[in-house]
């Protein structure tokens, strides 16, 4: 019988250390909803201590989904333990997950604390936390460069002082798998109470190999597994919850373990995760990159026409990547695009649906043909996690061998509307000076990306962008077939989040940075 592993997801803690993946605490919500769809285990949802609004993600975490096992992390001392526990007095099954460094050069470069120091505030925060949760998890940072008789000590004593739970991560991507085998094998046989507890993987992915280290590590006697969605996370990431999931799907003979994720939500959730942070995995990434069901080789296409499992041992299906049948037009009716939505997974509520469908409609107007990922980008589109206090009502703009020009007009948190014009490099530049203009404030654009939803010359363009304003970075979305419309919409989608975002996490998870599992 195959070995059941649980899923411990780190996406809105871990990965939202990411740079560029901060969420606030709605869009934290609307991608709990979606992982809570998937079917993990353990949801871990920040970082209580490092932010207010982290602090305020897992209280409200706790409170939407009372069933869940909901993780806090928490440093090994009494503050941050205090902090974890406070956030998550509303738990129905509340998890304190305490870490500390257990490297020597963690040891003496970062922490400046002795061997017996590290193990005595261990116990220390072990103890504590048994005293306000049943459910402790210790993690031993950077477990892959710590001397294992010293790893044996520790992971003896945090069993002793309470903790259900034993993470051994690789936290900075160090491993390969042989030793990362090796050391839980070493663990499981040195400390004979580990066969009690649950010992845990942690992977990042400096080195392309936290999905293989993960597994491996299954192998060798882990029960639980630490990962992300597109596997982000800091530096180059965490072991990919998807890769983990399908591999157990796909190689079970193999790897004899199994999981509760429902595999038919992964595309769907890591589809809201890009929406949410603006950053898309690469397109060659495996099971949810654009290019991961792509055959252009001619070899491989005449191979899957006479048979899917040729160069195919994923079926879309079995990720929940739709497959379109129906066709959808300017004509078609409420009830249709309904439908449609229902076969993609997503099941509307009747105010969601008329909003959806009057951007549907004004679509169809510019669109002959509406394709599935037109569809899933007017829903991403349509949900706003901040009210639209800022909103464009006109947009003109003159461009060619010419300084571009933008007329901009607006409303937002003053009487009536507001208009400027603008000049730039270009469309999209001068249209961002105009905005820039009404607010009477410079608004810095960091970074844009453009994407095209849908191939053709009417395809709907995607446009995700992060701006500084007022000293805090923030991320904005649209979507148009006018890229110049929807740059200038993301602009003002990013403007409503700071208006309504009082605190937002990412200048506070910066200055904790270097403390992570």
């Amino acid at each position: 019988m195959a070995e059941r592993i649980y899923i411990f997801d780190t996406t809105l803690r871990d990965g939202e250390q990411s740079p560029g993946c901060s969420m606030t605490v709605p869009e934290k919500l609307k991608m709990a909803a979606k992982l809570v769809d998937l079917g993990v285990d353990i949801l871990e949802a920040g970082f209580p201590i490092a932010s207010d609004g982290d602090f305020e993600a897992v209280g409200a975490v706790a409170r939407e989904f009372p069933w869940v096992n909901v993780a806090a992390l928490a440093r090994s001392n009494k503050l941050d333990v205090e902090r974890a526990a406070q956030s998550l007095k509303n738990a129905k099954r509340p998890r304190i997950h305490t870490f500390i460094a257990t490297s020597d050069i963690h040891l003496k470069y970062k922490l400046k604390k002795s061997r017996q120091q590290v193990l005595d505030e261990a116990v220390a925060a072990v103890t504590l936390a048994r005293s306000y949760v049943d459910d402790v998890e210790f993690s031993a940072e950077d477990a892959t460069r710590t001397d294992w008789d010293y790893l044996e000590e520790v992971s003896k004593a945090v069993v002793a002082a309470g903790a259900r739970t034993v993470n051994l991560p690789d936290t900075v991507g160090f491993a390969t798998p042989a030793e990362y085998a090796a050391m839980f094998t070493s663990v499981r046989q040195r400390v004979p109470a580990s066969a009690n507890v649950v010992l845990s993987a942690h992977c990042h992915d400096d080195l392309g190999l936290a999905t293989a280290n993960s597994l491996a590590a299954i192998r060798a006697g882990a029960t639980q597994v630490e990962c992300t969605v597109n596997g982000i996370g800091e530096r180059a990431g965490n072991a990919a919850l998807e890769e983990i999931v399908v591999a157990s799907q796909v190689r079970g003979a193999v790897l004899g373990f199994q999981c509760n994720v429902d595999s038919r939500e992964i595309y769907r959730t890591s589809q809201l995760l890009s929406y949410l942070t603006g950053v898309f995995p690469q397109p060659n990434k495996a099971v949810v990159g654009r290019n991961a069901f792509a055959h252009e080789a001619g070899i491989h296409q005449h191979g899957m026409l006479r048979n899917g499992q040729t160069y195919e041992i994923i079926q879309p299906e079995m990720v929940g990547i739709p497959r379109s049948t129906l066709v959808l037009g300017k004509h078609s009716g409420r009830h249709a695009l309904e439908r449609r939505y229902q076969e993609l997974g997503y099941q509307l509520a009747d105010d969601e649906l008329a909003a959806v469908y009057q951007e549907f409609i004004a679509l169809a107007e510019r669109k002959q043909e509406i394709l599935d990922e037109d569809l899933l980008a007017l829903l991403h589109e349509s949900f706003h996690d901040a009210p639209e206090e800022y909103q464009l009502t006109h947009l003109r703009v003159v461009c060619g061998n010419v300084t571009a020009t933008a007329e901009v007009r607006m409303t937002g948190p003053w009487s009536g509307e507001r208009s400027a014009r603008g000049s730039g490099d270009g469309p999209i530049a001068a249209a961002f000076t105009a905005v820039s203009e009404i607010l009477g404030r410079h608004v810095e654009v960091q970074s844009l990306n453009l994407r095209s939803v849908t191939p053709g010359r009417d395809s709907v363009g995607q446009v995700f962008l992060q701006a500084k304003i007022e000293g805090k970075t923030l991320s904005g979305h649209s979507a148009s077939t006018d890229i110049v419309e929807a740059s200038a919409r993301a602009l003002v989608h990013a403007l409503n989040k700071a208006r309504h975002a009082e605190r937002l996490e990412d200048s506070s998870l910066n200055s904790v940075y270097l403390w992570g599992v």
